[in-house]
């Protein structure tokens, strides 16, 4: 794994100026973290959380009002930093005089890339997706993959197909930045997120940290004798209940319940 990360932010402000009688807007406030090369991380966020502007500026897309972010080492704000990104928007457009080949070749050349390098790539690519979108982000052989929610507007099937397709990414050494509202494939697929709600950072770190059940034990035992259990069963019932032991450490709760919890401000007494 690279020392240096794929994506760093920090100290993240974005501030849009007011219009028509409204006050400026405060998108995003003093945000940071990392995403680790060759991790898939999860950005999540309820609508109006922040995290579509947060990364618009990793991408260079929007100049950040304070703070900083970088690709690779690269300022966003150098062209140089997208030359090792892929990135699929939430609503891709394409040409439609332009068949799906055709439109690889396209964003190919735009890439700098020519003749059969470019045939076998097209071809490469369109058999490992099937999705124009992913194809088109990858035909360049970016090290960092940003996908806004790759699965709107995909059935159930071509979701589970886009989750396996991040794995895979992730096999070949490339970093994957994704945000989507599916947060039970979110957890299937991230190896750390980050939880955003009112511009700022609520929740940050690794998946299987964040989602343990601290107040919590639980065991699991294989291949105990019927003695040691006959134990283990005396000493739960004698604590006033009658639970099997199945694991040990922390139990885990859900992605959508931790954001849950996040993102839901308390109500006021």
């Amino acid at each position: 794994m690279s020392a240096t990360p794929a994506v760093s932010v920090n100290h993240l402000t974005k501030v849009f100026k007011g219009h028509l009688g409204k006050g400026a807007f405060r998108a995003v406030h003093d945000v940071s973290f990392t995403v680790e090369a060759g991790e898939v991380y999860g950005l999540i966020g309820p609508n109006g959380s922040g995290k579509s502007t947060t990364m618009k500026a990793i991408l260079g897309l929007l100049n950040a009002t304070e703070g900083d972010t970088s690709i690779f080492g690269i300022p966003s704000t150098e062209v140089a930093s997208r030359r090792s990104v892929g990135f699929l928007p939430e609503n891709p457009y394409f040409y439609k005089h332009l068949t799906g080949r055709e439109t690889l070749h396209f964003y190919g050349k735009l890439c700098g890339m020519s003749g059969d390098q470019l045939k076998s790539r097209a071809e490469e690519m369109l058999a490992l997706t099937g999705r124009l979108g992913l194809a088109q982000a990858l035909i360049h052989e970016p090290q960092l993959l940003v996908l806004d929610e790759p699965t709107a507007g995909v059935d159930p099937s071509g979701s589970r197909i886009i989750r396996d397709l991040i794995i895979e990414f992730r096999t070949r050494g490339i970093t994957v930045l994704v945000t989507s509202h599916l947060l039970e494939q979110m957890q299937e697929v991230c190896d750390r997120v980050g939880i955003m709600a009112h511009g700022r950072m609520v929740r940050e770190g690794r998946l299987d940290e964040l989602i343990a059940v601290e107040n919590q034990t639980e065991l699991v035992l294989e291949n105990a004798s019927p003695d040691l259990l006959a134990k283990i069963d005396a000493l739960v019932k004698a604590e006033g209940g009658g639970t099997r032991l199945l694991r040990s450490g922390h139990p885990r709760t859900t992605l959508e319940r931790l954001f849950i919890e996040a993102t839901t401000e308390p109500k006021k007494p």
